[in-house]
């Protein structure tokens, strides 16, 4: 069974504490790809492996941003099975036909049947963790990193001398946003990103209201924030880095999150009007994040893979549909929002009326 610093990777939270509060570790691998002469991780077409798991939040950034700035002929990637348990991800078998491309054993080592196999061959004294996204070194038989914000920053700049104009000018990070993306990203993942695994892994009811209770009120923080510009994306008419970092967990909201992680107060749907048009701008009119979203393995995933909250792998149907299309409502959001145009609508002829009143 593999351990992580002699604890079962499937105890999510430790057993002896006491807190009940999950408590999530670092990333073993921080290496960087980088451009600069002499760097010991070249840009090179080919070389890399990503390994990833439709399922996963983290790993979904990468696949993301890869599309994003046009990588796919540069770093090819693998999908891992969604299920985990004891022994960590494990490949898919040729027999199996699992939706989402490249969803296949592993095509760099084919007599590996886990991601963990990996992380030995690289280290076999290794007692972290064995995670996605995991960046490969075909070349050297390394690990770069395991750490998804440093693998999407390696991809906005590091290959741009290799890629057309087209995808070279994808700025996720431009100099001009990045102290508000950021700070956003700061309380993004502390509250939302990581703030879903901190209620749906508690293991004592004041570890999980002290989760869940930050995580809606910045929930409430993203709402009002789209609410106050009309542009699509979360800072203007280009997509950041920002949107891709808040989209992976709100796409799979509804989906497992509500449920599954009892992150239950409200739905995105029905009780964020914003956010759920922002994240269906994203779906449906974007490639990048639509074509990556895999359903199937995000909700079987969470629900047959967390044992200790779903003993028996039970997968809820709804919701249904996973996503709503570009212009549906939930009835009683669609009814809110309705109201809420024609108060403005009143207040607005009501101004006016005054306004000819006074003239």
């Amino acid at each position: 069974m593999s351990k992580e610093n002699g604890k079962k990777i499937t105890d999510w939270v430790d057993p002896s504490d006491s807190t009940g509060e999950f408590k999530r570790g670092g990333s073993a691998f921080r290496e960087f790809i980088s451009k600069k002469p002499g760097a010991e991780f070249p840009p090179e077409k080919g070389r890399y492996h990503l390994y990833v798991s439709y399922a996963c939040p983290w790993a979904h950034r990468t696949l993301i941003v890869r599309k994003l700035k046009g990588l796919e002929e540069f770093i090819p990637y693998t999908s891992v099975h969604w299920h985990m348990l004891e022994k960590g991800w494990r490949f898919a078998k040729p027999d199996e036909n699992l939706p989402g491309e490249n969803v296949t054993p592993d095509p760099i080592h084919k007599d590996f049947s886990h991601l963990r196999d990996i992380y030995f061959k690289v280290d076999p004294e290794y007692k972290g963790r064995f995670t996605v996204p995991t960046l490969y070194d075909v070349k050297q038989g390394k690990i770069v990193s395991n750490e998804s914000s440093d693998i999407i920053r390696m991809f906005y700049t590091e290959f741009d001398d290799l890629l057309p104009e087209k995808y070279k000018n994808v700025d996720l990070y431009p100099e001009n946003l990045r102290e508000q993306i950021d700070e956003t990203n700061g309380w993004t993942y502390d509250n939302i990103n990581n703030g879903v695994y901190k209620s749906g892994f508690a293991t004592t009811q004041e570890a999980y209201e002290k989760a869940v209770h930050p995580l809606f009120a910045h929930l409430d923080k993203a709402e009002a924030h789209l609410a106050s510009h009309a542009s699509p994306y979360y800072f203007g008419d280009s997509i950041t880095e920002a949107d891709v970092r808040l989209y992976t967990t709100i796409i799979r909201f509804d989906a497992v999150y509500v449920q599954h992680f009892k992150c239950n107060i409200r739905d995105i749907r029905s009780g964020y009007p914003h956010l759920h048009k922002w994240l269906r701008k994203l779906y449906w009119d974007v490639e990048a994040f639509g074509s990556t979203s895999q359903f199937e393995h995000i909700k079987r995933h969470y629900t047959r893979s967390h044992r200790q909250i779903n003993p028996f792998s039970i997968t809820p149907v709804g919701p249904i549909p996973d996503i709503l299309g570009p212009d549906e409502e939930v009835s009683a959001a669609g009814a809110a929002i309705r109201s809420t145009n024609e108060d403005s609508g009143e207040k607005m002829d009501a101004k006016h009326l005054a306004l000819k009143t006074d003239a």
